[in-house]
């Protein structure tokens, strides 16, 4: 596997630890009433998207346990319709048991561990 992947998994795992450290702690009903953690959240998350849309098709095919086409779908949903972001899903991707950003670092850990 080349650099440019590794790089591209290193950071998504960065954005994802930084969307798991902001709602550390933190329950539903406080995530909602705070704009403030709900941007850093979406940023995070449409960077995730982005960098998942730049992964090589070789790469993203041979581990295609990681949902890079979710990732990068999501971001799509987030910034052609901001307005109308559906902030309970955007609550179960930070904090879903399975699918969730917990499932995803774990997946892409053992990914850049393998690399």
């Amino acid at each position: 596997m080349d650099d440019r992947n590794a790089r591209i998994v290193a950071k998504i795992i960065g954005h994802t630890e930084r969307i798991l450290d902001y709602c550390e702690g933190i329950d539903e009903a406080s995530f909602m009433a705070d704009s403030k953690l709900v941007d850093a959240c979406v940023f995070n998350l449409i960077q995730i998207g982005e960098l998942a849309g730049i992964v090589d098709d070789v790469f993203s095919e041979k581990h295609d346990n990681i949902a890079w086409r979710k990732m990068r779908g999501l971001r799509n949903r987030i910034v052609h319709d901001y307005e109308g972001i559906d902030l309970r899903l955007i609550w179960d991707i930070v904090t879903g048991d399975k699918g969730g950003l917990s499932e995803l670092l774990k997946q892409l850990t053992e990914l850049r561990d393998e690399l």
